[in-house]
């Protein structure tokens, strides 16, 4: 949502540098498959880490980097260090992963927000502006708490895509809930060798159909509350379907 309300932010801005790098963020990363950019951002992003780290902390170094296709930094610039124990590499691991999700789904949220914000009646901006409201407070005061009951039917399906998409954490290595069905289901595993049972990885899988079905239930009945309380008061057709209810 950070990087989603900023690009929203950034796409609408009236400096025109800040109005291209916002509405061209939206359009690359929408443009581009989620596989593709996890792929190449997150090795791009630790590498680039590590060759900044290793300018700073290897000064004397006198061999390339880039030797064909292996990158090569000293060990003091590796991220996390060798020497630092497991949950440091997997802490760092999931968060390169959160990053990366953040900015590929932040582009979805930015232009949801984006489309919300624009939806929000001009007579309201119009009015704030008449009673000399500043171009801030009309943004913070009128656009924005409205904006929420036109983003809000984006941003639901956005999280039901979001939870059908992480099991593409295995590419950053990260041990997802897919992960363990497939390795505590098979029969042969080199984790569980001294365990052997039958292929149940049918079952397994069965049982994350169903944790799915209702995780993504339970997410139907919070938006559908949040909805509510949004629609509450708001001159939009959903506030206007409560009114008549309540009459």
């Amino acid at each position: 949502m950070a990087f989603g309300f900023g690009g929203a932010i950034a796409a609408r801005s009236s400096v025109a540098p800040l109005r291209w790098f916002g509405k061209g963020y939206i359009a690359i990363v929408r443009g581009v498959p989620d596989i593709a950019f996890f792929l190449f951002f997150v090795i791009a992003l630790d590498q680039g880490i590590e060759y900044l780290r290793h300018k700073v902390l290897c000064p004397g170094w006198d061999q390339p980097v880039r030797q064909g296709s292996d990158f090569l930094v000293c060990a003091q610039a590796k991220m996390p260090l060798g020497t630092s124990p497991q949950w440091v590499h997997e802490t760092y691991g999931f968060a390169l992963a959160v990053l990366t999700f953040a900015i590929v789904f932040g582009a979805f949220a930015a232009n949801v927000l984006y489309g919300a914000m624009r939806a929000v009646p001009r007579a309201q901006v119009e009015t704030a502006e008449a009673y000399g409201m500043t171009r801030r407070q009309t943004f913070w005061r009128i656009t924005v708490p409205q904006m929420w009951v036109y983003a809000l039917p984006g941003l639901g399906n956005l999280w039901m895509v979001l939870i059908k998409a992480t099991p593409l954490l295995f590419l950053l290595g990260v041990e997802d809930i897919v992960y363990w069905a497939r390795e505590l289901g098979a029969a042969k595993t080199a984790r569980f060798s001294d365990y052997p049972h039958p292929d149940w990885r049918m079952w397994y899988f069965l049982a994350l159909l169903v944790f799915y079905l209702c995780f993504t239930r339970v997410s139907e009945v919070v938006l559908a509350r949040l909805m509510r309380h949004l629609s509450h008061g708001q001159a939009t057709a959903a506030g206007e379907a409560m009114r008549r209810t309540a009459t």
